[in-house]
């Protein structure tokens, strides 16, 4: 019989399942839509686990994502070099690089500009040429 692996064991998506199989409330189907979209926008992105929490790397960290008692938060490492023609950060908005975007309960997420600032992040890095 195959034993479950432990959590030192566990591969970056498979922490990030677990995480969302373990809130079993809205936080948890948000992350999972976040997720899904993420990984969508651009096939280069890669998940990781650093910090507790899933993070999303191309050519370092883009985008790290926080679930906390009333929100979920998406945090774009690199945020504030980030033109937000969509007016999305709502969160950070004082940190000299990162910049937020805190979802609660029942907030839409405009996927089209989500979508956008996802692939504006990507591209800032791959333009820092800063590989993992």
């Amino acid at each position: 019989m195959k034993k479950d692996p432990t959590q030192e064991e566990l591969t970056p998506a498979q922490h990030i399942t677990q995480t969302i199989a373990d809130l079993g409330d809205w936080r948890g189907q948000r992350l999972a839509q976040l997720r899904e979209l993420i990984l969508a926008t651009d096939s280069a992105l890669v998940e990781d686990w650093k910090w507790e929490t899933p993070v999303w790397v191309c050519n370092g960290n883009v985008l790290a994502a926080g679930v906390f008692k009333d929100h979920v938060k998406l945090n774009f490492f690199k945020g504030a070099a980030l033109v937000d023609a969509h007016g999305l950060f709502n969160a950070g908005l004082e940190a000299k690089a990162t910049r937020a975007i805190d979802y609660a309960e029942g907030d839409a997420i405009n996927e089209s500009a989500l979508t956008d600032l996802i692939r504006a992040a990507v591209a800032l890095n791959a333009a820092s040429g800063k590989k993992k």
